[in-house]
């Protein structure tokens, strides 16, 4: 598991402020690597040029398919989330890519910081917050009917209240542990595959081992392109669930 492990780099693990670590971690340097390439990205695709190149389109594509997922769950009114939600996807699916480099950057091993819930569990709070700022200032106490939904019985209303509150409340948990277990699981398969492959290669002389590395070495081929589409598959359900759960906030009725 020492690929899930948070390490200082540069000699910072001795930094604090206020009694806390602020040591500059290697999550905290992919985070900024990721951060980089997406503002690169969006960056070279606003050049709103006239007939658009390949890397404006990629840009304006990506915008348009949040754009059309916020319209389908939210309405009209969700065109005003598309930086924020958009933000957040690309953010995801860099931080998810990124983390399948085989190289790795100033001498830094790749690191998967969506493989950590402190991480996934902040983005799901900041969504969760979003929906909670929106809906009380939009609502006001309204809010709260939604928790009781339309044509409840009366003597029903208090367990029904309090089921639809708990399942709310847990939202931001189950939102950071779904991406979170994603990543973690996919990465700790291909170190049991790439285990198998070194073992294999290893027993040369017992017939059997070069087979179950050859064997193990197609399926880690196989699982790194399947993993480079759970990248794109987490980082959608985790932007589409954002927009859902943003939807309640703006369409209450």
């Amino acid at each position: 598991m020492h690929q899930f492990t948070i390490e200082p780099l540069f000699g910072t693990d001795r930094m604090e402020l206020l009694g806390y670590n602020i040591a500059f971690t290697n999550s905290a340097l992919w985070m900024a690597i990721a951060a980089v390439v997406l503002w690169v990205f969006v960056a070279g695709g606003m050049k709103r040029q006239l007939v658009p190149g390949r890397w404006q389109m990629a840009v304006e594509s990506f915008t348009g398919f949040i754009d059309d997922m916020l319209e389908a769950n939210v309405g009209k009114a969700g065109r005003k989330y598309v930086p924020y939600i958009f933000s957040l996807f690309m953010f995801i699916l860099f931080a998810n890519i990124l983390g399948l480099l085989p190289l790795g950057v100033v001498g830094v091993h790749p690191f998967t910081f969506t493989s950590h819930f402190t991480i996934t569990g902040i983005l799901a709070i900041l969504s969760f917050s979003i929906v909670l700022i929106v809906g009380f200032a939009k609502h006001k106490l309204h809010f709260f009917s939604l928790f009781v939904p339309h044509g409840t019985p009366l003597p029903m209303i208090p367990l029904i209240f309090c089921i639809e509150l708990v399942s709310f409340m847990v939202r931001p948990f189950s939102l950071g542990l779904r991406l979170f277990v994603a990543m973690m699981a996919g990465h700790v398969l291909l170190e049991v595959l790439s285990s198998f492959v070194i073992d294999g290669f290893n027993a040369m002389s017992t017939g059997i081992g070069p087979v179950v590395a050859v064997l193990s070495f197609i399926l880690m081929v196989a699982i790194c392109a399947l993993e480079i589409l759970v990248a794109g598959i987490q980082a959608y359900v985790f932007a589409l669930l954002s927009s859902l759960y943003i939807n309640d906030a703006e369409n209450l009725h």
